[in-house]
């Protein structure tokens, strides 16, 4: 198996130029759409892109937990500190922080069929700490994507704090790409592979599932010391690569 995942396409979808201030964060919906629209077939990672900005909006005007709950699918988990938990019971028994966290991605990998889809990001929480997060995506019935799963875990260092600029400087802000990861979709009457087995113990909670079409797998482990694991693998051009390979570790207590 392969370490590095593929890239079918990387587009460049927002680079601002200020003469003063602070330089603009996001890149808009139509910047999203006009630079992913290339993928084939059903399988379109704009749609998880263009999911997530929206998810990512709507947890800043209706609240964090609010936005969680009307954007996951029935069971959706989140893996916190103990392991995956209800996304329910968290955001249906607390109240919406006051700040929600800040959070755009960076890779999606789709099955050839588009069914499934896992995100990998980077967010910014309510304290200003950075991370990582990578969130499983399920289509429904409508062709909306929900989500069902959910891990993140803070930098360990954190990076260095940004320059601070002074007014009249010109500031260019980094390039933000997306990479956009499809399954090979087999030729008609062909069976897909099996993935490599996995090593499972039974002493370390996990789960692994294959999409319907046997194009990507995703799985995620629990270690004993409360690290939080979680990898994808999908199917192109006849091998099986691996997208996504993420361990976090629990904040302390």
């Amino acid at each position: 198996m392969k370490t590095a995942p593929l890239v079918l396409f990387s587009s460049a979808l927002a680079m601002t130029v200020t003469a003063c201030g602070t330089p603009q964060r996001g890149p808009s919906q139509k910047v999203i759409a006009r630079a992913l629209q290339s993928a084939p077939g059903a399988a379109q990672p704009s749609t998880i892109v263009k999911t997530e900005i929206a998810y990512a909006r709507a947890a800043q005007t209706d609240g964090q937990y609010t936005a969680g709950l009307n954007y996951a699918a029935g069971g959706a988990r989140l893996h916190g500190r103990n392991g995956p938990v209800s996304a329910l019971a968290v955001f249906g028994e607390n109240k919406n922080p006051e700040q929600a966290v800040q959070w755009s991605p960076r890779t999606v990998v789709m099955s050839c069929d588009g069914a499934l889809a896992l995100s990998l990001g980077r967010f910014q929480d309510q304290e200003g700490f950075v991370g990582n997060y990578v969130t499983t995506w399920v289509r429904q019935s409508d062709n909306s994507y929900k989500w069902v799963y959910d891990v993140a875990g803070r930098d360990n260092p954190q990076p260095p704090p940004r320059a601070e600029f002074e007014d009249g400087d010109i500031v260019v802000t980094a390039i933000d790409a997306v990479q956009g990861l499809v399954a090979t979709c087999p030729r008609r009457g062909d069976p897909v592979p099996p993935p490599p087995p996995l090593l499972l113990s039974e002493d370390v909670p996990g789960d692994a599932t294959l999409s319907r079409d046997g194009t990507l797998r995703w799985r995620w482990e629990h270690g004993s010391d409360g690290t939080k694991y979680i990898a994808a693998d999908y199917y192109y051009n006849g091998e099986w690569v691996t997208a996504i390979d993420e361990g976090f570790a629990s904040p302390a207590e």
